[in-house]
């Protein structure tokens, strides 16, 4: 992973190992219950001396009155009924989970701040008194804290008639609040700023840039060695699907790329992995490759959104190295946090994984998906049989490839269902305002993102990758239909037409699933003394719903195409 210069504000130490002790919640590698500051590595775990990336963080999508937005594992570690829940035991053993896998920074609330959310950049009701107090609890970690705050808070909360970055007034606002922050929180590391998506206010509404916006921030933080990490997920987002030129998976390239060198330098742009939404497949976003003179972060989504809402099992640090190998320039990796209070963390066991996986890979991008599963494999279930922890390892392997093959592949995206993003739902979002996203009709699936015929986007990519993704003879097959809207009957470079190859997919996916829910089934008594909690239950559900999509799915494409399975396997006319 290409890095650029190491970033200057505080971030914490690097060196925190964990005890094992057993007792607390979970006992598994994340049941340290106290941290000694040390230089030698984590049992069993080998870290390099220098990190891959400065920064690694978590971005908690925390709401004060207690939910978490695509939280899967349970009700807020912070909050509760619109306050914070001050479990100062609990946040401390959280921190130690963090700091044993070199987490260094943490946002508390959801980026999209409303309600009462809105007033923790204030002491009004004692609410920095409260942060302050995380933020000592994690800086013992070597964490530091992040806010997420409202682009509108001038006029929410601060009685002015504008959010105008380059109102003078907005900025005395913004002032007083950075100094009142940092009066009360030592530790604090600055602010994460949603703007201009999803009905979210930004600077577009007074005509300003994202420069201005981010910028106004950053001078007023810099003098306290703080950063602001800017979200790059803008976009235009209502189309019209009757419109073949709009393309959303544009949006954050044609909002970013010609400010690129307008930014002060303790501004981070934080940018999705892909263009559009944390799909199973994606290609890298291109802006992640392509920003010369601008810091960004790379944003991951341990919170399986789109990828089974931690009902699944999905590895996902494949996905993730395979975003690292696409040599980006990256200040900072930022992952959206896959906790709560459930018992285990993560609501399914094996979501842990996700959360280890993040921090190895943030620490040191060269690691394997499979060295990786192995650690946390042995560290989760160190008196386990050694048939149960091949067992696990080898779900964590097959299990990203599982979901892919049962739900969308070859570069489809959002065939599930509007909002919920749960279950299979092919067309549910293919006349939206928020995009279409196959194009499917008889003749073909798919959509046109070359220049020569469709919405122009493989332009954004460096020449190389553009020319690969704009001949359909040399792009991949796992993007094809990413990138071209093809016939149903056309041979992609493994030889199977487009309409065999999704059939076979998803009879294998689903046969993975049986075999994962039957492999938990037969180790279940061999994990020793760890806590399993629900998970074969999870795995039950996992089987239901790759069935469903299976079903579906194959329908649909046959119901398209006309086109019979080669293996007069059954398919539902």
């Amino acid at each position: 992973m290409a890095g650029q210069p190491p970033l200057s504000p505080w971030m914490g130490s690097d060196y925190y190992t964990p005890c094992w002790d057993s007792g607390v919640r979970d006992d598994a590698w994340l049941l340290a219950s106290r941290m000694e500051k040390s230089e030698e590595p984590t049992p069993g775990v080998y870290w390099k001396p220098v990190p891959d990336s400065p920064i690694r963080m978590l971005d908690h999508w925390d709401n004060m009155d207690g939910t978490i937005e695509r939280g899967y594992a349970g009700r807020s570690l912070f909050f509760e009924d619109g306050k914070f829940r001050e479990d100062w035991q609990l946040l401390a053993q959280y921190a130690d989970l963090l700091a044993s896998i070199r987490i260094n920074a943490v946002s508390l609330n959801n980026v999209n701040v409303r309600d009462k959310a809105r007033w923790l950049i204030t002491n009004k009701h004692g609410e920095l008194d409260k942060v302050a107090k995380i933020a000592e609890i994690f800086a013992e970690r070597g964490i530091a804290t992040y806010l997420s705050v409202n682009f509108a808070a001038p006029k929410v909360i601060g009685g002015l008639d504008t959010s105008d970055p380059l109102d003078a007034r907005v900025e005395t606002f913004w002032r007083e609040r950075v100094e009142e922050i940092y009066s009360k929180v030592e530790h604090f590391g600055g602010f994460v700023v949603k703007a201009d998506a999803e009905g979210e206010p930004g600077p577009y509404q007074y005509g300003r840039t994202h420069a201005d916006g981010a910028n106004l921030f950053a001078r007023l933080l810099a003098p306290h060695g703080g950063l602001v990490f800017w979200r790059a997920f803008v976009y235009n987002c209502e189309q019209d699907w009757r419109d073949r030129t709009t393309d959303r998976a544009k949006a954050a390239w044609e909002n970013f790329k010609p400010l690129d060198g307008f930014f002060e330098p303790n501004v981070v742009l934080q940018v999705k992995n892909g263009p559009l939404d944390f799909q199973i497949k994606e290609p890298v976003s291109p802006l992640l490759l392509g920003l010369e003179s601008t810091r960004t972060a790379c944003e991951f989504q341990a919170s399986q959104e789109y990828l089974g809402q931690q009902q699944h099992a999905v590895f996902l640090a494949p996905l993730w190295k395979e975003v690292l190998d696409s040599e980006l320039c990256a200040s900072a990796l930022v992952c959206v946090a896959n906790t709560g209070l459930d018992e285990s963390w993560t609501g399914h066991k094996l979501a842990q994984a996700n959360l280890y996986a993040f921090g190895r890979l943030a620490w040191d991008s060269s690691l394997t998906p499979q060295q990786i599963a192995r650690e946390w494999v042995q560290l989760t279930f160190p008196d386990a049989s050694d048939r149960a922890r091949e067992a696990i390892e080898r779900i964590c392997a097959e299990s990203r490839g599982a979901y892919r093959d049962y739900t969308t592949n070859l570069g489809l995206c959002f065939m599930c269902r509007p909002g919920f993003h749960y279950g299979v739902d092919p067309d549910g979002y293919e006349y939206d305002r928020w995009g279409t996203y196959h194009f499917a009709d008889r003749d073909g699936i798919g959509v046109d993102r070359t220049v020569a015929t469709g919405s122009g986007y493989t332009a954004q990519y460096p020449p190389a990758l553009a020319a690969l993704y704009e001949d359909v003879s040399t792009c991949p097959d796992d993007v094809v239909l990413y990138f071209h809207h093809l016939p149903y009957a056309h041979r992609l470079q493994s030889g199977k037409s487009i309409a065999q190859h999704v059939y076979d997919a998803h009879f294998s996916g689903a046969q993975k699933a049986e075999d994962f829910r039957r492999t938990w089934a037969e180790i279940a008594g061999e994990l020793g003394s760890a806590r399993v909690f629900d998970t074969l239950a999870r795995f039950d559900e996992q089987l239901r719903s790759a069935t469903e999509w299976r079903d579906v799915i194959n329908t649909y494409f046959y119901r398209h195409s006309g086109i019979a399975d080669e293996h007069g396997r059954v398919i539902y006319p």
